[in-house]
């Protein structure tokens, strides 16, 4: 199965089942909210969305490689863990940098601000 192949299905069952193996021991990752690297902290991050998170969903809408990247365009959506459980949506899309078929830097851009998100927790200011 190719990269494109497994990252599509990675999607589909997000958060369960990831293939790490997929991305370099080293891998950085960047968004609107966290900045850091390794692949541990990759798997952290995933657990944590996945333990406070639910009905969490990541929906691919377009998916290519150019080179050695692979670009990505998804909307993620759950309900937060308050006590109204607020329901969340943001779309965006992603940077896979390669080497040697791994992924070594992992880019998520948000076609709205991190205000707007936030705002959508309290659909009734």
């Amino acid at each position: 199965m190719d990269l494109i192949e497994i990252i599509k299905a990675d999607y589909q069952r997000f958060p369960e089942n990831q293939t790490y193996s997929i991305y370099a021991d080293d891998v950085y990752f960047k968004d609107p909210i966290y900045d850091f690297q390794g692949l541990k902290k990759y798997q952290d991050m995933i657990a944590f969305l996945k333990k406070w998170f639910q009905n969490l969903k990541l929906e691919l809408h377009e998916i290519n490689q150019d080179g050695e990247q692979i670009n990505t365009r998804w909307t993620m959506s759950w309900n937060s863990p308050l006590p109204w459980k607020p329901f969340i949506s943001v779309s965006g899309r992603s940077e896979l940098k390669l080497k040697d078929n791994l992924i070594v830097g992992h880019y998520d851009y948000w076609d709205k601000s991190f205000w707007y998100m936030v705002k959508q927790h309290f659909p009734f200011q």
